[in-house]
């Protein structure tokens, strides 16, 4: 949980749209920033049917081992099953391989026919299988695997030759004019640069587009189908373009092009590269939602009586007047009302909504400090948790006009809003609260999205928890 902000680092300039062309999202307009005006279906990954077929037919023919002795169906059957279930997942590379994936199918059938063979025998020991059985029935799945799927990979990579998905380079120009030279010297990446986006136009290789009408004529008449961000410093600063080029039906790559740092088998034309899920509906929210009605129901009644005492004691001690609401923005840019324990009163409702700093904490009532320094005035927002206008974790949502200002000076601020607004968030637990930098938590709100995970929510709880135990306040 988080206290509210105080004051706009004065640090912080405001920073150009290097994309002129291309408008931010207003309000209470879209998430992305911009997006295109048609968009497409995404690029489908292979299909993995006929993968799924090549597997199951060669764990088929692995069981022709078993001919000649008397087995029940029943094991042949479970022999295919565990086969199938312990098959390596199809990988998202530019290009697929066999080679590549040789150790993993042929350790992953060992083990299936291991497995089997130790229940078998400890189940009906009389109708163990022979060491000389289990050897043959592996090298012929093991063979018939390899075959099947190099020929599943061969027709990939032939059609991958004959229509390469034409793509756009993202990055300084020098860099991104290296990349995509590389990419085609290699024809069998499957991948074709047709042009380069960058701040400064240069005047050798691909035509680099600047401004956002080119980029977008440039998808239309290429069919452009993937996108190389060729720099660390473009999914920050390019965020929203990354994001409408995805919902235009792109596919994103991160492409590092001058070290092998990315912990990844992924390769395009020898760089390291991974594929990043720049969609606005991320895989996984059923199960966030669940996490979020799960802890905040809980939360509400294990602290009901917490809440009643504060609201009494600041009923007593501060006047009418113990909840506070206010507009805040939440996902898509759709309005919604905050709720927390009052611990300032403006003016009058235009300051509320437009004046950045709340009244000096020395002004407030000693209730009112203790709340917000431990942050208790923000548990009512369990029950925006609950309703569904928040998350437990998430951007920290802001008001109408600072989100107005904020879209026009930040480039990604209003990407923020493609997923729901949050008590807490990775950019309050590093730190980036109150007098903070709105640039700093852009970025971690972004790459928050960016790397979600259940996984990460849960993190976030607990290192949040953990810091009320020592509170600092805002």
């Amino acid at each position: 949980m988080t206290a509210e902000h105080t004051v706009p680092s004065p640090g912080v300039q405001p920073r150009e749209n290097r994309f002129s062309a291309v408008s931010v999202m207003p309000p209470r307009g879209t998430a992305t920033g911009f997006r295109f005006p048609a968009p497409r279906r995404p690029t489908r990954s292979a299909s993995p049917f006929p993968m799924l077929v090549a597997d199951g037919v060669a764990a088929l023919l692995g069981t022709l081992a078993l001919a000649g002795e008397q087995r029940h169906p029943l094991y042949i059957a479970l022999l295919i099953v565990v086969s199938l279930l312990l098959r390596p997942r199809d990988r998202r590379p530019p290009v697929p391989g066999l080679l590549e994936e040789l150790p993993a199918v042929c350790g992953r059938i060992a083990v299936a026919w291991l497995a089997v063979s130790a229940l078998l025998a400890a189940y009906r020991p009389e109708h163990a299988l022979s060491v000389s059985t289990v050897l043959t029935g592996l090298a012929l799945q093991a063979a018939a695997g390899c075959v099947l799927r190099g020929a599943v990979h061969g027709r990939r990579q032939a059609a991958l030759l004959r229509h390469p998905h034409t793509a756009l380079v993202i990055g300084p120009v020098a860099t991104a004019q290296r990349v995509a030279a590389a990419v085609l010297r290699h024809p069998r990446c499957g991948v074709r640069p047709v042009g380069i986006v960058a701040e400064q136009p240069d005047g050798g290789g691909l035509p680099v587009l600047t401004t956002g009408e080119e980029v977008e004529r440039a998808v239309i008449q290429n069919g452009v189908r993937a996108v190389l961000a060729v720099h660390p410093s473009v999914r920050a600063e390019q965020g929203p373009l990354l994001r409408a080029l995805a919902e235009s039906g792109c596919v994103v790559w991160e492409v590092d092009a001058d070290s092998p740092s990315y912990a990844t088998r992924e390769r395009l034309a020898g760089f390291s590269c991974r594929r990043l899920d720049m969609s606005a509906a991320r895989r996984g929210g059923a199960g966030k939602r669940a996490l979020d009605i799960l802890v905040s129901g809980t939360l509400l009644l294990l602290v009901s009586p917490l809440l009643l005492a504060c609201a009494v004691t600041l009923r007593i001690s501060d006047g009418p007047g113990v909840v506070f609401r206010q507009e805040r923005i939440g996902r898509n840019g759709k309005p919604f009302t905050l709720l927390k324990f009052r611990t300032h009163r403006p003016v009058d409702e235009h300051e509320s909504a437009t004046r950045w700093s709340v009244a000096n904490e020395h002004e407030m009532r000693w209730f009112c400090r203790m709340l917000r320094r431990t942050s208790l005035d923000e548990l009512l927002q369990l029950w925006n948790v609950l309703r569904g206008d928040m998350s437990l974790v998430g951007p920290r949502p802001e008001r109408p006009y600072f989100v107005g200002q904020f879209s026009q000076t930040y480039p990604g601020y209003a990407a923020r809003h493609r997923m729901r607004t949050g008590i807490t968030g990775l950019a309050q637990i590093h730190g980036l609260r109150g007098d903070t930098s709105i640039e700093d938590r852009c970025r971690f709100d972004n790459a928050y999205i960016d790397d979600w995970s259940l996984w990460q929510d849960i993190c976030v709880l607990l290192r949040t928890a953990a810091t009320l135990v020592r509170p600092t306040g805002s």
